[in-house]
């Protein structure tokens, strides 16, 4: 059944009312919505900027910690060596985390998010690329789309529309590579606390030589298990608080970089003269490319820049990496350099024995601080990704816990939690060194560097609408290095390399397994609905009768009549006197105001008192508790109900106006309709809250899916044991929905797929 918008005569607009039906209502109330940062005065810029210090930095401004050494596992055999290694991470992190990200791809953001989802969810805006159809007109109306279609001038932007909506595969294709770099995410906030916090606790060999490597593990065991057991509390909690002491951290290895240059050799500084990196590869051929492994970990966490954009803005990143970040880092490397070039065989522990004896002790403990804030703004960030992913309906209904009222972005989910808390702490007793974490940490970060390089392609193609010259050399420049370090990284894939592919794998086979039978699923009950003009004779047919209080029945259709309430009304052959037909829907935006939350329609004649009702989310926004949203639901029907009323009042004006002037018909008088109308749509209110006090009780349907006869071997591993398991397991509807369980009700149902 089709939502589309009805025609409506065209008339002086001060004198007709606009229809508040077909699912149209609230879309048509637009408002402007301001984002986090979106606008402010320098003193609040400069207050972000800070604050971005202590959430998105520690993970790339910890990298010293083991970027060097990871790049020379088996010792320095030429000090030259040194000069093309610094110049490589130079210009690394002048190409990757500042041409790339903070320059170019943080300004795809979405509505002021940002990451690998927030450009999914660009790009399906303005190409209907999701695989669940359930688009409907009036989404476009919701004042946060926000799209432009593509001008008819610009063809290469059409071709690229239309191929990406009439090619499956080109669908398949960008949702697998999207939650190919959710998995990769997940993977790195598995990563990023074993090796950070090994790597700072490490250092405390150099006062304590007598510790041994297992002992050194199991000290890190404890403040890992600590780590995961605070996110509860959320980054709003843990992070924010935490800015001075990653700024006091840049402030130390700045410090530390400037005194062994001084020291030392300030002659390294020869390293930003790319020539030395051409004679690096020419001196060692493939251990060369082999150590572009080690080199990438120096950006470790960039990603975490453009994930973190919706806590900040653009200009506030730019700010803190220009000033803050890029300075301490680079000094700190060339620094390292320095001692390294006078003695080359301290390699294995370059950081904490180039630090000056009296400063050990408050560089040790700062670096362990560091570790736990990178680790800490890392999970977040994977957190914050996975709950988007939620909204495509390609992983369980997990309980999804806001922990800021403040910033809607930041969430925690318990049960991945543990289960990353779990993988991090295995993979720290297993590998028990960071080298070999090093090489799956790597894998992790180029993924996902590869993988916004290719989505950003395709939203200036297709949104911005650049030159064919700018997106070539961007896509060409950044992807030719990619390509470099991850062919680089893969050599390394049987010392650790395997383990991201594992994990990654795993969880996308998850999540596309949980997706293939939520579009199905879909599918199916679109294929069996109950038209909404079949409703009357329906309820005839069962002699249903109506009961106090109101009935919101969940489905995921937003059209037509879910067919779990033609079974609901064959085994208990009773409806709620008020009866919602209610979808919740996310749609591919960060947020929608709550003006525009609710869409409804009237099934059936005024008297059935049924609707149809889509509450609109935005990925990032958080559903309402059970009794604000009864509330606001309520509210938001009255509103509907009154202005069908002023709808239908104004139709009979015009046309007894219509009547009158060709004298055929008798003439109604509009004061005596309004008058008719008004009584009865305050009584329709009154009913509504009278009811509303009586009780509201939530049905959802509890669909058992299977397999066909019929169906592939893989078919019915896939449906009958995959996702049968992930949905006994993890899902939690009624958590999720935030529905008391003494006011919900199951009705079970079994779809053959």
């Amino acid at each position: 059944m089709s939502l589309e918008v009805e025609d409506r005569p065209s008339v002086e607009p001060t004198k007709q009312l606009k229809r508040q039906d077909s699912l149209y209502g609230d879309a048509e109330k637009v408002s402007s919505a301001k984002y986090h940062g979106s606008e402010g005065s320098w003193s609040r810029l400069l207050q972000l900027a800070f604050q971005s210090v202590g959430i998105i930095y520690g993970d790339v401004g910890t990298s010293p910690l083991y970027a060097i050494s990871s790049t020379f596992p088996d010792g320095i055999k030429n000090r030259d060596d040194l000069l093309g290694v610094l110049s490589l991470i130079l210009y690394t992190l002048i190409l990757i985390p500042m041409v790339k990200y903070v320059f170019i791809v943080l300004y795809a953001d979405d509505h002021g998010d940002g990451g690998t989802f927030a450009l999914y969810s660009l790009i399906s805006r303005h190409a209907k690329i999701r695989l669940i159809p359930n688009q409907q007109a009036e989404d476009a109306m919701v004042s946060n789309y926000g799209i432009e279609a593509p001008s008819r001038q610009l063809r290469r932007a059409q071709w690229l529309k239309q191929k990406l909506e009439s090619s499956m595969a080109a669908k398949i294709s960008l949702f697998t590579i999207t939650i190919l770099g959710t998995s990769m995410v997940m993977g790195d906030g598995t990563l990023t606390p074993a090796i950070s916090v090994l790597s700072a606790v490490s250092g405390i060999r150099e006062k304590v030589p007598s510790l041994t490597e297992t002992q050194v593990v199991w000290i890190s065991v404890p403040i890992l298990f600590a780590l995961f057991s605070v996110q509860r509390y959320g980054t709003d909690k843990v992070g924010y608080s935490f800015a001075p002491i990653i700024t006091v951290w840049f402030v130390l290895i700045a410090g530390i970089g400037i005194y062994n240059l001084v020291v030392h050799e300030i002659g390294v500084l020869r390293a930003f003269n790319p020539m030395y990196i051409v004679d690096y590869f020419r001196r060692n051929g493939k251990e060369g490319w082999i150590s572009l492994g080690g080199v990438i970990l120096c950006v470790t966490g960039t990603e975490g820049m453009y994930a973190d954009l919706s806590h900040f803005s653009i200009q506030a990143i730019q700010i803190s990496f220009n000033t803050v970040l890029f300075p301490s880092v680079a000094l700190c490397y060339m620094g390292q350099a320095a001692y390294l070039r006078k003695f080359p065989e301290n390699v294995a522990d370059t950081f904490f024995r180039s630090i000056p004896a009296p400063m050990f002790w408050p560089t040790f403990i700062t670096a362990i601080l560091s570790a736990i804030i990178a680790s800490q703004a890392m999970l977040s960030g994977a957190f914050a990704i996975l709950s988007k992913a939620l909204s495509l309906g390609c992983f369980p209904s997990v309980q999804v816990i806001h922990t800021s009222k403040s910033h809607e972005g930041q969430v925690y989910i318990p049960e991945v939690n543990f289960l990353m808390g779990l993988a991090s702490i295995i993979v720290t007793i297993t590998f028990r060194t960071t080298t070999e974490i090093g090489n799956a940490y790597g894998i992790c970060v180029v993924t996902v560097f590869s993988i916004t390089t290719h989505l950003t392609t395709i939203v200036m193609l297709l949104i911005w609408r650049k030159k064919f010259i700018f997106v070539f050399l961007f896509y060409i420049v950044f992807g030719s290095i990619e390509l470099i370090y991850l062919s680089s990284i893969l050599t390394k894939f049987a010392q650790g390399g395997y383990l991201p592919f594992c994990f990654s794998l795993v969880l996308m086979a998850l999540m596309m397994a949980w997706h293939y039978v939520h579009v199905n699923k879909y599918w199916y009950e679109l294929d069996h609905i109950v038209p909404a003009d079949e409703v009357t004779a329906l309820l005839k047919k069962h002699d249903v009768r109506r009961i106090p209080g109101v009935g919101l029945l969940y489905s995921d259709l937003v059209q037509g009549i879910p067919p779990v309430f033609p079974r609901l009304v064959q085994k208990i052959p009773s409806v709620h006197s008020v009866f919602l037909f209610m979808s919740i829907k996310h749609l591919p935006i960060p947020h929608v105001v709550p003006v525009e939350r609710f869409l409804f329609r009237q099934v059936g004649p005024r008297e059935h008192r049924m609707f149809r009702c889509v509450a609109r989310y935005g990925y990032c926004d958080m559903l309402e508790e059970s009794g604000l949203f009864k509330g606001f639901l309520m509210e938001r029907l009255k509103m509907f109900i009154q202005d069908e009323a002023a709808f239908e009042n104004n139709s009979t004006t015009r046309d007894s106006q219509t009547c009158s002037e060709g004298s055929a018909c008798p003439i109604v008088p509009s004061g005596q309709s309004g008058n008719i109308n008004s009584d009865l749509v305050e009584k329709e209110k009154q009913l509504i809250d009278a009811e509303t006090e009586r009780g509201v009780v939530y049905l959802m349907g509890e669909a058992n899916v299977i397999a066909g006869p019929n169906s592939s071997l893989v078919k019915k591993i896939v449906v009958d044991y995959v996702y049968a398991f992930l949905r006994n397991n993890l899902t939690e509807g009624e958590k999720a929905l935030s529905i008391p369980k003494d006011e919900l009700l199951k009705v079970g149902i079994t779809y053959d797929i």
